[in-house]
């Protein structure tokens, strides 16, 4: 497995690829690697030559107050992983390099940056977009792999990757969860064991509403209400946003028609957690593992 940290060499690495006729696969991340990342490296298997993951805490997406710093980080835990499953280029840029003090451009998909999390978070798609156009441009990949855990930001992937005409195929895979159907996220870390166990309250949540929208509940106010009553029933868990919408423009939707998208953030504590399920008779969501209503 190469390992690559000079922006020059990654370059250079790539036009050497490109030349020889090479298809890289890209799963980008920031570090503290779960089975999540790993099983969309097992996604790139058949759509590319080689497999590549990119280990960068992206400054530009976190905004004032929140957990750049502590961002929980084990590069050599991530290599090891990444190493055991196939992996065969690792990218490992420094900030410095991939932001000298007068870098000045970014990227900004308008209107699907605006709700949701960036509502609360802005600046933060601008970032995620700036990072994700770097990297697809340093690595020279053809295809790349995100997950649909984080929903708002796969869908402002997709319009950049659209609208700006870039020759990468993207694939999203699907939320991997934990045995009691919590979402995996580096983020869970942070949790204490009490607040793990009040966790699990979000995925039971998404799986009541599921079950709505399969049973033909058309009001999305009503599965709200409904979804808000499982979460917060000791006022412990802090929902930041609970929403339904549009799967593919992200605008609000008060009826289930065929399908709808719900997505939430919530702080258990300190720590903030997203998550989302499509609901709806023509959605063809399973139900989550694990949980019961």
């Amino acid at each position: 497995m190469k390992i690559i940290r000079s922006l020059r060499e990654m370059s250079s690495h790539a036009l050497k690829l490109r030349r020889e006729g090479v298809r890289v696969g890209l799963v980008p991340t920031m570090g503290c690697l779960h089975e999540g990342h790993l099983s969309l490296l097992r996604l790139l298997d058949g759509r590319c030559d080689r497999k590549a993951a990119s280990i960068f805490v992206n400054p530009i997406q976190f905004g004032e107050g929140e957990d750049l710093d502590k961002y929980p980080r084990d590069e050599a835990h991530d290599l090891e992983l990444l190493a055991e499953n196939g992996c065969n280029l690792v990218f490992i840029p420094d900030v410095q390099e991939m932001y000298p003090e007068d870098f000045q451009t970014y990227i900004e998909v308008e209107k699907l940056s605006k709700p949701l999390c960036g509502q609360f978070r802005p600046g933060h798609f601008r970032g995620v977009a700036t990072v994700v156009n770097r990297l697809f441009n340093l690595t020279g990949c053809s295809v790349a792999a995100f997950g649909l855990k984080d929903y708002q930001q796969a869908r402002v992937v997709e319009r950049m990757v659209e609208d700006l005409n870039l020759p990468v195929e993207l694939v999203f895979g699907e939320t991997v969860r934990e045995s009691d159907g919590l979402a995996m996220s580096s983020r869970n870390a942070y949790l204490s064991a009490e607040e793990r166990e009040l966790a699990v309250r979000i995925p039971t949540a998404l799986e009541w509403a599921r079950r709505q929208g399969e049973n033909g509940v058309d009001d999305c106010g009503l599965i709200r209400d409904g979804m808000l009553t499982i979460l917060n029933p000791l006022l412990k868990i802090k929902v930041q946003y609970l929403s339904a919408v549009d799967p593919m423009t992200l605008e609000p939707r008060s009826e289930v028609g065929g399908s709808v998208q719900i997505l939430l953030a919530a702080f258990i504590g300190r720590t903030r957690l997203i998550d989302n399920i499509r609901i709806g008779p023509g959605s063809g969501t399973k139900p989550i593992k694990g949980v019961s209503v």
